[in-house]
């Protein structure tokens, strides 16, 4: 047991060495920040911009059908156990759902300017 965890120190702390001494030059000011990521190229704008407001709504309706999606999937098996009480159950969760897209869409998030 101590060699074992004498093992993994000597290995973290070779690792540990190894990064930091193969670790890309920070002589430019705010490069971490800055850096591309996988890209090769120079950011146009600091990775700490905003994004604009109307995308957001757009997330949260992403988000409305990717739930909707992890709920379907196991309603399916259920619903041959279960019956028509996971058919009404279906039926009232679709039926929230689509309250908040008719809202959604009376208040213009799927219109894209």
């Amino acid at each position: 047991m101590e060699l074992f965890t004498l093992l993994v120190i000597f290995l973290i702390s070779v690792a540990i060495g190894l990064a930091a001494q193969w670790r890309p030059p920070s002589g430019r000011p705010g490069w971490p920040q800055r850096a591309p990521f996988l890209g090769g190229g120079e950011p146009a704008a600091h990775a700490w911009s905003r994004y604009h407001i109307r995308y957001y709504p757009m997330t949260l309706l992403l988000i409305a059908f990717e739930m909707e999606m992890m709920f379907m999937y196991p309603w399916a098996v259920v619903y041959v156990a279960e019956g028509m009480k996971a058919m009404m159950e279906m039926g009232m969760f679709l039926t929230i759902l689509s309250v908040g897209i008719v809202y959604a869409w009376r208040e213009g998030v799927f219109r894209w300017q």
